[in-house]
């Protein structure tokens, strides 16, 4: 194993980790470092691998865009209210460090569906539906994530001779 590789590999599990812990741009860090290893590799192969990558980071993109969207506007959540509480999540996130993220997100969808709609039932309905879509969003991004770094291992490790 060569050290692109190693490099590849490390960055892809930042990539990663950067998905299930939302502080990095995980899915993009997972593409640049099939980046790396084409730019060390300069192969033909290496090229076909990162326009696969590409593909598939946008449409992981799309997916994330339009399948929790939807879901939301289903079921009534505006999008004024994920602005709001992507606000509050970073607010808090910086007040209570690490912990203050993964609160404020589902606190500020609370709060606004329950100033918006006066109604705890309804604000508790938005707030699940705001959670099941942030997993969801996290699902998809970790899928294309996989998808992505099985391409460059059958790539890097099974079609390249060593």
């Amino acid at each position: 194993m060569q050290t692109a590789e190693i490099l590849t590999l490390v960055l892809m599990a930042v990539g990663v980790l950067g998905i299930v812990v939302p502080v990095l741009p995980g899915l993009l860090i997972v593409v640049l470092a099939v980046l790396v290893w084409v730019l060390a590799e300069q192969s033909t192969l290496g090229w076909v691998v990162l326009g696969v990558a590409a593909v598939v980071y946008l449409a992981g993109l799309v997916l994330q865009w339009a399948v929790p969207g939807q879901r939301l506007r289903r079921a009534g959540v505006p999008t004024s209210t994920l602005v709001i509480a992507v606000v509050c999540a970073i607010v808090l996130g910086v007040l209570v460090p690490v912990v203050g993220l993964f609160l404020g997100f589902p606190l500020g969808i609370f709060l606004i569906s329950l100033l918006r709609t006066r109604d705890r039932r309804k604000a508790w309905h938005a707030t699940g539906h705001a959670l099941r879509a942030v997993g969801l969003n996290i699902l998809i991004e970790l899928a294309a994530a996989f998808v992505i770094i099985a391409v460059f291992v059958l790539a890097a490790f099974v079609l390249t001779p060593s």
